[in-house]
Order: structure tokens, then sequence, then C-alpha cells
């Protein structure tokens, strides 16, 4: 599955089949569809990636942290803290 390809709707908002995600340009694994919940953004959200290295952090002054593939730096959107499904986590 890609992730991050925005064109006429977001085709994985709504898919909650098991897999996982990865990016559409590398193909590297960043989210588990075990970290993926409903949310009322446009796009899918994830309360945690794959892996350690899935993605780079990158802060921003107004508030979110930009987050890129951790392995070639495709934008994949950004990381809002602490609006996960549960207290503490974020959404990606």
């Amino acid at each position: 599955m890609s992730y991050c390809s925005f064109s006429n709707g977001e085709e994985y908002k709504n898919h909650f089949q098991p897999g996982i995600y990865v990016c559409s340009e590398c193909g590297h694994e960043l989210f588990s569809s075990t970290s993926k919940f409903e949310h009322s953004s446009p796009w899918p959200a994830f309360s945690e990636t794959i892996h350690g290295d899935s993605v780079s952090k990158h802060p921003e002054a107004w508030g979110p942290v930009k987050v890129c593939c951790g392995k070639c730096g495709n934008g994949l959107g950004h990381e809002f803290l602490y609006d996960g499904p549960r207290d503490g986590l974020s959404r990606f």
C-alpha cells in the first residue's frame, strides 16, 4: 500500500484491512494497520510508526511536527502531539 498520495480524496482513510503502509516513493515501512484509527481529518491517522527509523521529524514553529520518510525524505504530513486515540499518543 502506498501512503500519502492525495488525489480526489484519500483512498486509504477508510481502509482498515491488516497490512503495512509504506512510503509511496521508496517503499520504506511507515505504519502498521494495528496503529491506524478513525479520525475526523481527511487523511489516514496512525498513533505510532512501525519502526524507530520509519520517519524523520522536523519541528515547525506553529505546533505540529513535520514528518518525512526516514529513508528518502518524502513528505508525509505532520505529527499532532496528544491528538491520538488515547491520552499521551500522537496522531500521524
